[in-house]
């Protein structure tokens, strides 16, 4: 198998240093294997994707040095794709439709501590509305419950990154954990959430190495779970650490100064981008 991986921003602002980082990482580690680095755009929240975020991102990457093969897979482009596969699984009876707003959600959470809002998984308001209810404006769920029950094999997915290489067991207590009944349908019904769009381009593009940071490890069962019910593979995950700033916290893209393009437009090369992020 050869050794396939991508870098799958969102153009909904600048990329920072984090992105630099994970963007190099697969680049190297593709070339090193022999293999190919794709980059993808995954612009399914249309409300927030912007035409010159995603040329930013073109700019930014070239800058680096990364090269990549033509034409690049803009997830907006499969829609259709991706509903389909959407309405494939509310066939199988393992979607619903919710009407709950967030806020609807916290309440029903909170009850049992007197009115005190927490998050968690999603509480199964909806759970039991069969899909010819839905209305405009419904998010359209995973029955999680359902779901683990067509599961008859353990789901397992084999991790490369730093720290927790190895063979690992989802369990349904950690799906349930870190899932729940996940949105897989945005309220804007012609499309569909990152996780279930982002497994169906996987499987599309033949990646066999996914290459991302750690933050993204608590959707990784999720997304497993979710090839099993499409009969997709299951790539190899290495979740690498993050790029953080001088407290601690994490990148994120309201990070101005920490964008890409300002390193840039400040006289930075790309030899000392790679130095600052440890590579």
């Amino acid at each position: 198998m050869t050794f396939t991986t991508r870098f799958a921003p969102s153009p909904t602002g600048p990329l920072h240093l984090g992105h630099a980082y994970s963007a190099i990482l697969a680049h190297g580690m593709a070339r090193a294997a022999g293999g190919v680095f794709l980059l993808r755009i995954e612009d399914t929240d249309i409300a927030r994707s912007r035409p010159e975020w995603e040329a930013q991102i073109y700019d930014d990457l070239r800058w680096l040095g990364l090269e990549w093969p033509e034409p690049v897979l803009r997830q907006s482009d499969h829609l259709a794709r991706y509903n389909a596969s959407l309405m494939h699984l509310a066939d199988e009876g393992l979607i619903f439709p919710c009407s709950c707003t967030r806020a609807d959600i916290r309440a029903a959470l909170s009850a049992p501590q007197e009115g005190v809002a927490r998050h968690g998984p999603y509480p199964g308001t909806c759970r039991a509305r069969p899909m010819c209810s839905r209305k405009p404006g419904d998010a359209l769920r995973l029955n999680l419950r359902a779901a683990l029950e067509r599961v008859t094999r353990p789901l397992t997915y084999q991790e490369t990154g730093p720290d927790t290489p190895g063979l690992h067991q989802v369990s349904a207590a950690k799906l349930w954990q870190d899932a729940g009944d996940a949105v897989l349908g945005r309220k804007e019904i012609e499309t569909v959430s990152y996780v279930l769009a982002s497994v169906i381009d996987d499987a599309d593009q033949g990646i066999s190495h996914i290459v991302r940071g750690a933050d993204l490890i608590p959707i990784t069962g999720l997304q497993v779970l979710l090839q099993r019910l499409l009969g997709l593979p299951t790539p190899v995950y290495h979740h690498h650490r993050l790029i953080r700033d001088e407290t601690g916290k994490r990148l994120a893209k309201r990070d101005d100064a920490r964008a890409i393009a300002t390193y840039r437009a400040n006289g930075t090369t790309p030899e000392e981008i790679r130095r600052m992020v440890g590579l």
